[in-house]
């Protein structure tokens, strides 16, 4: 098969796969009347938990032996979860938390 051709039929079926997903959930639950209760539940305990699978990711490999090593990951988390509390919006702590490491790692504890 032609590279072109090939590059050209992966492109399209990977663009319609993503169209599928993002398009079935409206034809699953767009009918006036409410989701599932089980579609309600993973919707309220899935966000916590991945961003709790995301703490544990990022924080498995903090070595103690120099505080510039442990020192930003953990006042960028106590960071998130301050601005959490505060403001109760996923993004805001995320991107707040991100922002704050990557300024203490560049230029705080170099």
């Amino acid at each position: 098969m032609n590279p072109t051709v090939h590059a050209v039929l992966a492109i399209a079926i990977m663009a319609g796969v993503t169209f599928l997903t993002r398009f079935l959930p409206f034809l699953l639950f767009d009918r006036g009347e409410a989701p599932p209760k089980v579609v309600l539940y993973l919707g309220r305990v899935l966000p916590p938990a991945i961003i709790a699978m995301l703490i544990v990711y990022c924080l498995k490999g903090i070595s103690f032996t120099a505080p510039a090593l442990w020192a930003p990951q953990l006042i960028a988390v106590a960071a998130v979860v301050a601005l959490h509390l505060w403001k109760r919006n996923n993004l805001i702590s995320i991107f707040g938390g991100t922002i704050l490491y990557m300024i203490l790692v560049q230029f705080v504890f170099v």
